[in-house]
């Protein structure tokens, strides 16, 4: 089942979704996979004409692939112009998932101020070849998800860099579908953690907190357009990373802004 797949089945059914081994991430389902689930079920309870414009995210707990998931929304509260909701992603009675999501309308302002310029990194041709999928190396969900580096190294290389990044987009999608917020979710989540480099060999890290940030209205893309990305470590120290990040169009044109506290067991 590919990403858009996914979407359907949560859009069809959010109360028992279960996520292919496939999209796997270690012991859990992909995060990026599991927040475009939630943020799905999210959006289909909003206000039209109210685009998300941030997603808090924690990940409670693992998720298991292949077991049922019921991804669950509350409207906590639909202002003139915001609507502010929670939503939840349980699974075997116990809460894996939360999100608390702010969708709102566009409003006049004389306040306009440009995004800072995207990053310089290697053209698409000149950066490293995708990132191969080798079962039981490289996570299960690799196989839905190409990566060319172009910044920083790759995880276990020893390299002290507090930058990584490169061109992504998903892959075997089977088309040109248009890619919505919840498509950017996946990509933005694609790249392992800055603080992976940094070690000589493999460990387990993963995500607990994240926070993404939607620049509106999102720019016409497909699902076989490549996007530029880039996270800094700011701080690492007790097991724990702290990283902010973007994502922008091939062109340079900033999609999202994220920032996530990783923790790590090296």
């Amino acid at each position: 089942m590919n990403f858009s797949q996914l979407l359907k089945e949560v859009r069809l059914h959010p109360q028992a979704v279960s996520i292919p081994a496939s999209w796997a991430q270690g012991r859990a389902c992909f995060g990026g996979v599991m927040a475009a689930l939630l943020y799905e079920t999210m959006r289909a309870k909003t206000s039209p004409g109210r685009p998300v414009r941030s997603l808090a995210i924690t990940f409670v707990g693992p998720a298991e692939p292949d077991v049922p998931i019921s991804f669950e929304v509350e409207l906590l509260r639909e202002g003139k112009a915001v609507s502010s909701l929670l939503g939840r992603a349980v699974q075997n009675g116990q809460v894996v998932t939360l999100m608390q999501g702010s969708f709102g309308g566009g409003r006049s302002s004389e306040i306009d101020v440009p995004a800072l310029p995207a990053l310089e990194m290697s053209s698409l041709e000149a950066a490293s070849p995708a990132l191969p999928y080798i079962k039981g190396i490289t996570p299960d969900f690799m196989q839905h998800v190409s990566l060319r580096w172009a910044i920083g190294g790759i995880p276990f290389s020893n390299t002290p860099s507090r930058n990584m990044g490169g061109w992504v987009r998903l892959r075997d999608e089977g088309g040109d579908e248009t890619l919505s917020e919840a498509h950017l979710l996946a990509l933005v989540d694609a790249w392992p953690s800055t603080l992976l480099s940094h070690l000589k060999k493999p460990a387990a890290a993963s995500t607990l907190t994240w926070t993404v940030e939607f620049i509106q209205p999102v720019p016409s893309l497909t699902t076989l357009d490549w996007c530029r990305y880039c996270a800094q470590t700011e701080h690492a120290r007790d097991g724990y990373g702290h990283a902010a990040a973007a994502l922008w169009t091939a062109q340079g044109e900033l999609l999202a802004i994220s920032r996530q506290t990783v923790t790590v067991f090296a």
